[in-house]
C-alpha cells in the first residue's frame, strides 16, 4: 500500500514521466502537468492537485482517460481520479511536496563553451570528432552507443558536451539531455537507494531522458549494484532508440571489473579512439586559446607557441592548463607586452624539470630561429618536405642542436617529426662537409649562432 509522502511523490513522478512521453505537447505539459501533485490516495481514488480552475476543467474534459490509463500502467491497479486546485487543499501543501520530491544529478549540466566549433581537429582525433557529429545530427538513429576511449585529457569530455550542445540547439531543441560521470552515478545510487521503490525511481528518472552522456565509465568497475541499475537503464534506452554516448580510458574488452553483459553491449556500438595529438594540432589549439582570451597572436613569440606545443603534447588538458598559467603569469603578474621565451620559462619552470626544460628549449629555439632565418615555418623544418632549401635549413638546425645542446641523436630526431638517429647523423655530416667547401653555409651558421647568442 502506498502511504508515505515520499512514496506518493515518487509514484506521481513516474506517472508524469510517462504522461510527458505520451502527450508530445511540451507547452501543455509544462503549463498544466509539470507542477501538479497527488494530494492523497483513499480507497480507489487518487486526488490530484493542479494549478488553476482552468486546469481542473481541462483535465476532466480532455486528459482524464489518458491519466487513468497511465496510472494503471504504472501501478498495475485500477484507480479513479479527482482533480482539485490548490485553494481546495490544506492536507499536503505544494511546498511539502516539492521538499519531498526526489532530485537526481542536481549539479549536472552541459558546458555551453564546449562545442564542435571550438574543437580543434587533427589526424589523432578526426574519427572521434566525425562520429560525434554524426551522432549529434542523428541521435538514436545510427550508432548506439557511441563509445569513445583514450588516455585522460585528450578531448573526450569536450566531444560529449559538444554532442549535447548540438542536439539541444540544432538537431532537437527541447530534447532532454543528461550528462554525468560514472562516479556521479555511483554517488546517486548510494545516496538515494533506500528500498526497491526508490531504486526504481532512479532508474526511471535517468531512462526518461532522450540522450545520456556517461563520462569515465571505468569508474563503474566492481560496483556490482550500480552496474545492475545502469544495465536496466541501458536496455530501456536502447530499446526506445534513445542515444547513449560513453567515454572511457580503455576499450570495453580491457575494462576489468565490468560485467560481461555490459562489455558485450558496449562493444556492439561504434568504438572510436583518440590518440595523442601531433604538434601542428597543438599549435592550432594554442592559437585558438590565445584568440579566445582576447589576446593578439602577435603578442606571443612564435617560439613560445611551438615550445608549448612540443613540451605538453601528450595531454591537451595539460597543454591548455600550462598555457593558461603562462597567460596569467605574463599578463597579470609580469604585465608583459610581448610574451617571450624567457617569460615562458619563468612561468612553467615549476611544472617541469629544469634539466629537461633546458634541453628541449634549446632544441625548439634553434628550430624556430633557423626557420625564421630562412623565412620558413618551423613546421616545415620538422615536417617531411624535402625541397633543397628546406632540407638544407633542416640539416643546419640539426647540426646546431647537436653541438649546442646535450640532446642525444634520438631526441633530436623526435624534434624533427620522429626521424631516426641515422637520418639525423647523415644530415649533420652533410653540414660538416659543406662547412669546408661552402661559404654560404658557413655564413648562415655564423649568423644563426649570433642570433642564438651561442657565441
Amino acid at each position: 500500500m502506498i502511504s508515505s509522502i515520499s512514496e506518493i511523490a515518487m509514484l506521481w513522478q513516474k506517472i508524469l514521466s510517462k504522461l510527458e512521453e505520451k502527450l508530445d505537447e511540451k507547452p501543455i505539459f509544462d503549463t498544466f502537468f509539470s507542477d501538479s501533485y497527488i494530494n492523497e490516495i483513499y480507497n480507489d481514488t487518487i486526488v490530484i492537485v493542479v494549478n488553476s480552475a482552468v486546469a481542473v476543467t481541462l483535465m476532466e474534459t480532455k486528459y482524464k482517460d489518458l491519466i487513468i490509463e497511465t496510472i494503471s500502467e504504472v501501478t498495475q491497479s485500477n484507480f479513479n481520479v479527482k482533480f482539485i486546485e490548490y485553494s481546495e487543499t490544506k492536507k499536503i501543501t505544494k511546498e511539502t511536496y516539492v521538499q519531498r520530491k526526489v532530485e537526481y544529478f542536481k549539479d549536472a549540466k552541459i558546458n555551453p563553451d564546449s562545442t564542435f566549433d571550438n574543437f580543434v581537429i587533427g589526424d589523432f582525433n578526426r574519427e572521434a570528432a566525425q562520429a560525434s557529429l554524426m551522432i549529434a545530427a542523428n541521435p538514436g538513429k545510427m550508432f548506439n552507443p557511441l563509445y569513445i576511449y583514450s588516455d585522460s585529457g585528450l578531448g573526450k569530455t569536450h566531444l560529449m558536451h559538444a554532442i549535447g550542445n548540438y542536439i539541444s540547439k540544432v538537431t532537437k531543441p527541447g530534447a532532454k539531455i543528461l550528462y554525468f560521470t560514472a562516479q556521479d552515478f555511483v554517488d546517486e545510487y548510494i545516496k538515494f537507494i533506500k528500498g526497491e521503490k526508490e531504486a526504481e525511481s532512479l532508474k526511471d528518472y535517468v531512462s526518461s531522458f532522450d540522450v545520456i552522456l556517461l563520462d569515465d565509465v571505468q569508474f563503474l568497475a566492481n560496483r556490482v549494484k550500480s552496474q545492475e541499475m545502469f544495465f536496466y537503464i541501458y536496455e530501456k534506452m536502447i530499446n526506445n532508440n534513445k542515444q547513449i554516448v560513453i567515454t572511457s580510458d580503455k576499450q570495453p574488452s580491457e575494462l576489468n571489473g565490468l560485467e560481461d553483459r555490459l562489455v558485450t553491449r558496449f562493444s556492439k556500438g561504434l568504438l572510436v579512439s583518440i590518440k595523442k595529438p601531433d604538434q601542428p594540432t597543438c599549435v592550432e589549439i594554442l592559437k585558438k586559446k590565445i584568440s579566445s582570451n582576447g589576446l593578439d597572436i602577435n603578442t606571443v613569440d612564435p617560439s613560445v607557441i611551438y615550445f608549448f606545443a612540443e613540451k605538453f603534447s601528450n595531454n591537451i588538458r595539460e597543454l591548455e592548463g600550462a598555457f593558461t598559467r603562462l597567460m596569467f603569469y605574463a599578463v597579470k603578474l609580469k604585465q608583459a607586452n610581448l610574451i617571450t621565451m624567457d617569460v615562458a620559462v619563468e612561468a612553467v619552470q615549476n611544472m617541469i624539470g629544469m634539466d629537461k626544460l633546458d634541453g628541449q628549449l634549446s632544441g625548439t629555439k634553434i628550430i624556430n630561429v633557423t626557420a625564421d632565418y630562412y623565412n620558413l615555418a618551423p613546421s616545415q623544418l620538422t615536417g617531411r618536405i624535402r625541397t633543397g632549401e628546406i632540407t638544407r635549413a633542416r640539416h643546419i638546425a640539426m647540426y646546431l642542436i647537436r653541438y649546442n645542446t646535450d640532446l642525444p641523436l634520438k631526441k633530436i630526431g623526435e624534434l624533427f617529426g620522429g626521424k631516426d638517429h641515422t637520418t639525423v647523423m647523415n644530415g649533420i655530416e652533410k653540414v660538416e662537409k659543406e662547412l669546408k667547401i661552402n661559404s654560404t653555409v658557413k655564413e648562415a651558421i655564423n649568423e644563426l649562432e649570433k642570433r642564438l647568442k651561442i657565441k
